[in-house]
């Protein structure tokens, strides 16, 4: 690297410098490390979850703004969340909720339903309480996935659910244009909740996919929240559904 592109880097404005964003789903994981980014870029931010002593631990660190602890998946709560935000905002990203992973036919009709609508309701409620808070050309990044996207015994919920998101995406974006919205689809990102779902297989598939990813090493966090940083800084993008897997589908 030459000084010429040092003395550039060193004068490099930040991308968020004096924005605010709120992490719906911000005190671990994707959540946590978008925040991190955030602030690295010049944010301010807000920040939610279910746990309180984990989001006033995050929030410490993070210097946030404010915080909130709440269901996300509660409709009543989340619209409440957005009503009582003070001033106007200018990105929202969106880690909370799960897949739902199980054999469909052997659900229960209310677990199906959940599996079904928990995230796509969990999109349409963000989008209707940020309606108003957010300034354009600001956005909403929510996070899907690309692992249920080839239909496979047992995954018959999360595949429908990873088909339709997209799809709900690029409609909210011409429902709230100028504000833009955008999806995040990842692979197999080493978070604590990846930790929990595989358990004692967490290192067997850590070590698989070393060995096969294009890229040869397994995909993080900070991987994931500089994309979510680029689509919020970014005022060109609206409408896109962005896959951050290190080309897991061309070897799956």
């Amino acid at each position: 690297m030459t000084s010429a592109t040092n003395a550039v880097s060193a004068q490099r404005k930040p991308e968020l410098l004096g924005q605010t964003v709120v992490v719906i789903g911000g005190s671990a994981g994707i959540g946590l490390e978008t925040a991190r980014r955030a602030r690295a870029e010049g944010a301010s931010v807000i920040i939610t979850g279910r746990h309180r002593e984990r989001l006033n631990n995050a929030a410490r660190e993070l210097d946030a703004e404010r915080t909130a602890a709440f269901d996300a998946n509660d409709w009543a709560s989340l619209q409440s969340f957005f009503r009582d935000l003070p001033v106007p905002i200018d990105h929202v990203m969106v880690t909370a909720g799960a897949p739902h992973y199980g054999p469909p036919l052997e659900m229960t009709a209310e677990e199906a339903r959940r599996g079904l609508t928990e995230h796509l309701l969990l999109a349409l409620g963000v989008a209707r309480g940020a309606a108003d808070k957010v300034k354009p050309p600001g956005s909403l990044v929510f996070m899907g996935g690309t692992g249920a996207r080839p239909p496979r015994a047992g995954l018959g919920i999360a595949s429908t659910v990873t088909a339709a998101l997209p799809t709900l995406i690029a409609n909210l974006a011409l429902e709230l244009a100028p504000i833009r919205v955008n999806l995040i689809a990842a692979g197999f990102v080493d978070t604590p909740l990846s930790a929990s779902i595989l358990g004692d297989d967490l290192d067997k598939r850590r070590d698989e996919l070393r060995a096969t990813l294009p890229i040869r090493r397994v995909v993080g966090p900070a991987d994931v929240a500089a994309l979510a940083v680029h689509l919020m800084s970014n005022t060109a993008l609206t409408g896109a559904t962005y896959d951050i897997d290190g080309g897991q589908q061309l070897v799956s």
